[in-house]
């Protein structure tokens, strides 16, 4: 890639970090679910090849969840918002899924992975619009083996995805009934326990693969991390303060139709132009 091309490539990066800071701090999500796309579509005009585009936006994205998250895990485990006890029970899971997800992500295509971003997006950002709390799907937390089968669904799509959990976790618990403090807090441990071993892998499953963009270490694109990464985490406080200035709600909507949108424009590069 010609040095002017790297440039580029240099300032969409730190756009998208900008961007995904503001967003994270106005709306409380996590930065995955902005970056994911926003990668996707910048490395596109750059020239990434197809068949790695999706696989490198998902493994740079979990990349930069790995600081976020453990400072967002220590920040709420100050206040006491992480239930140790749930996440215990979500662990062997929510590791097992990680496994899968990342033998799942080293074969599979860029389509398959963009499909699924897509599909799944669309389902959040339709979530987001609706407002509120999802519907319970039960009159108590469920016990047993549920919450190794939770984790396992929730670090398989989260680590496909290049999420960190919590845009996942959250809903899901709150549906089945834990409290919303708790599904929030223990969300945010969730994310290091997807990042740290999903970010590895996606390094492992694309050393060697050609046709990945400059500085990539894998599928983790490096210059990536150094760009978004701190600009996300820095800016995340300005978000918080035009969220006090600003109506919420009407955020929220509009990211969910951006995300929407977004979702629904991948998907019809997968399944119509693909």
């Amino acid at each position: 890639m010609p040095w002017n091309e790297v440039l580029v490539l240099a300032v969409g990066l730190g756009l998208t970090g900008v961007i995904a800071g503001l967003i994270a701090g106005m709306l409380g999500v996590g930065g995955g679910i902005v970056i994911v796309p926003v990668l996707y579509w910048l490395f596109g005009p750059l020239g990434v090849d197809e068949a790695v585009r999706m696989h490198v936006a998902v493994g740079t994205s979990l990349a930069i969840i790995v600081p976020t998250s453990l400072r967002s895990a220590w920040a709420h485990h100050g206040h006491k918002g992480v239930d140790t006890e749930l996440l215990r029970t979500l662990l062997p899971g929510l590791l097992t899924g990680v496994l899968i997800g990342v033998a799942l992500g080293a074969v599979a295509s860029g389509r398959v992975l963009t499909g699924l971003f897509g599909g799944v997006a669309i389902l959040v950002a339709a979530n987001m619009l609706r407002g509120g709390q999802p519907p319970a799907l039960t009159r108590k937390p469920p016990g047993g083996m549920a919450p190794t089968a939770i984790g396992g669904f929730v670090g398989t799509v989260s680590t496909l995805m290049g999420i960190g959990g919590g845009t996942l976790t959250v809903p899901i618990l709150s549906a089945l009934r834990y409290p919303i403090h708790r599904a929030v807090g223990t969300a945010a441990a969730v994310g290091t326990v997807i990042s740290v071993p999903g970010a590895l892998g996606f390094v492992w499953a694309g050393a060697g693969v050609g046709d990945r963009p400059p500085f990539s270490l894998g599928y983790v694109n490096l210059l990536g991390v150094a760009l978004i990464a701190p600009l996300s985490v820095a800016l995340a406080p300005a978000g918080v303060r035009m969220a006090i200035a600003l109506n919420t709600r009407r955020l929220k909507q509009a990211f969910a139709v951006f995300l929407l949108l977004t979702a629904s424009g991948m998907l019809y590069n997968t399944l119509v132009t693909g």
